[in-house]
């Protein structure tokens, strides 16, 4: 034999309060639900764009790390100010190569510009181009090649270095000017820690 159900009286609470409809129930289930999709979703949502975002970042800086020539493009912010070297906005051709070893770092860039472009990197710089030596090569062979850059003694060149006191790197400019109305620039920055 089954004992008999019995029901429970209502509680103090819901003493006075008339039975919840159908439409209320669903409608605060769908709320609730709602709530919990924002606080959960949101938070995984942000979790795997940070993660993609990290992932391509490591992705790229391994890029950069791997590479064993040039690499085409701007180098960073960050990287163009630790090694003093302002490319200009409108700059072509830009490519640059880094090195790190214990005894000193090189950032290696080569652009071509307009000549308001070369007084403007070189203003940056410091210096004008009164301080370009004509017929003088500022990069060695050692360093030209490893990016592979030719320095055709046929070509009309013109350098000069700019020594900082530590930790400023040392920076070795060398152009080429044998088409005065697109000079193209090399540079070698050496910092040494």
């Amino acid at each position: 034999m089954t004992p008999p159900v019995t029901q429970q009286p209502p509680s103090a609470d819901d003493a006075g309060k008339p039975p919840e409809s159908r439409r209320r129930m669903i409608a605060r289930r769908c709320l609730t639900a709602v709530v919990i999709v924002l606080l959960i979703g949101i938070p995984a949502g942000y979790l795997l764009i940070s993660a993609e975002q990290s992932r391509d970042s490591g992705r790229d800086k391994a890029k950069v790390a791997s590479a064993t020539g040039l690499t085409e493009g701007f180098p960073s912010r960050m990287t163009r100010r630790i090694y003093d070297v302002p490319i200009p906005g409108k700059a072509l051709d830009v490519a640059y190569y880094e090195t790190n070893n214990w005894k000193s770092s090189r950032l290696y860039v080569q652009f071509s510009t307009i000549p308001s472009g070369l007084d403007w990197f070189l203003g940056r710089m410091g210096t004008d181009r009164t301080a370009l030596e004509d017929g003088r090569i500022t990069i060695g062979e050692r360093d030209a090649r490893i990016v592979g850059w030719t320095l055709d003694p046929g070509r009309s060149w013109a350098g000069t270095t700019i020594d900082q006191k530590d930790p400023q790197p040392t920076v070795d400019i060398t152009v080429d000017e044998t088409d005065p109305a697109r000079p193209f620039v090399r540079v070698v920055s050496t910092a040494t820690p």
